[in-house]
């Protein structure tokens, strides 16, 4: 039951969708607690002793001590100061470092696989080969096996996968010289990086922010930059907008790299770049910049060697023809 909750919003809002009796949650949130003793009772002194700032809801704090507790015991933070951002996927902390990283880090950490919806994340998928949660391929078969199956420990690895993929690009980019955070560990189900903003204050994220248009050109010129070294790197970010990219002292970041595409495996690559182009030039554009998202896309791509895959229009499919269909479905998906 824990797995599912992280706070006390979600708590009620899990009890009046499921209408379940009130001893039913009393009698489940009890063996959460003897797990979460369980858990500690399995760490060593270093962990047990992890008392930080934050004061996390009651669901939270299992999961969370779960999820960061090694990097603590490996000395890559002393403290847990605060929640900076809850989201769908993950939740984002602020922490205290170590000699060993920064002042202030910021701890990625990913909902329990429960609370995470990996139903549509096929078309991100394809094409991309499944890590360990070491970051490393997966070669044993029963292991391909479990995720094709979608099984219990089949989800387990794409989730670990998921997370590994997001480690691994952001070493990759921050090693080429992109504006991205650097990383500092990867744990089961967390992300510890570098943090952007200050004591008082996180960046805020672009789509907050309002430009003047010099300053905004610069920026943008920044973000197509960053772009041209994500296709050198072989990665498409594949969510890519103001959102997705903070803002700090004249500056940007790139954040949240779990679903990025490869542009030469995955058959949908060149409609996801276009997606991502386009909704970086929309936040520019309202910034007084002028750009043509298309034209800019495809020069970046072919720039790359990768040819341009014209949609089709609706048109010209047959509704009758299941393979017309499933094309049209895959268009507006990604469009989406």
């Amino acid at each position: 039951m824990l797995d599912k909750l992280d706070d006390n919003e979600q708590t009620e809002s899990f009890i009046n969708k499921n209408k379940r009796p009130q001893r039913f949650f009393e009698r489940h949130f009890k063996h959460a607690r003897a797990a979460n003793a369980e858990f500690l009772k399995g760490q060593d002194d270093s962990s047990r002793s992890f008392n930080y700032t934050y004061k996390p809801a009651r669901f939270e704090e299992w999961w969370l001590l779960e999820s960061i507790g090694d990097f603590y015991e490996h000395k890559l933070i002393s403290d847990v100061l605060r929640r900076l951002k809850g989201g769908k996927e993950a939740s984002v902390y602020l922490c205290r470092g170590t000699e060993s990283t920064d002042a202030l880090v910021t701890a990625k950490v990913y909902r329990p696989r429960s609370l995470r919806n990996l139903k549509n994340d096929g078309i991100y998928r394809t094409g991309r080969i499944d890590l360990g949660e070491d970051g490393k391929k997966l070669f044993k078969e029963a292991d391909v096996n479990a995720i094709i199956k979608r099984t219990a420990y089949g989800e387990e690895l794409r989730h670990a996968s998921w997370i590994a993929y997001e480690f691994n690009t952001l070493e990759i980019l921050h090693a080429a010289g992109a504006d991205v955070p650097k990383p500092y560990g990867m744990e089961k189900n967390a992300i510890l990086m570098e943090y952007i903003g200050d004591a008082d204050l996180a960046a805020p994220t672009l789509n907050a922010v309002t430009l003047d248009r010099d300053e905004a050109r610069i920026l943008f010129d920044r973000v197509i930059c960053n772009l041209d070294l994500l296709l050198t790197s072989n990665r498409i970010h594949a969510d890519l907008s103001a959102y997705n990219i903070l803002y700090w002292d004249g500056d940007i970041t790139l954040i949240d790299f779990p679903q990025v595409v490869d542009p030469e495996a995955n058959p949908s690559a060149w409609v996801i770049f276009l997606r991502d182009v386009t909704r970086v030039c929309q936040y520019f554009c309202s910034q007084g910049v002028k750009c043509d998202a298309r034209k800019l896309a495809a020069d970046l791509w072919i720039s790359h060697g990768h040819k341009v895959v014209q949609e089709v229009h609706p048109s010209h499919l047959d509704a009758e023809k299941k393979e017309d269909r499933r094309l049209w479905e895959k268009q507006k998906s990604v469009a989406k």
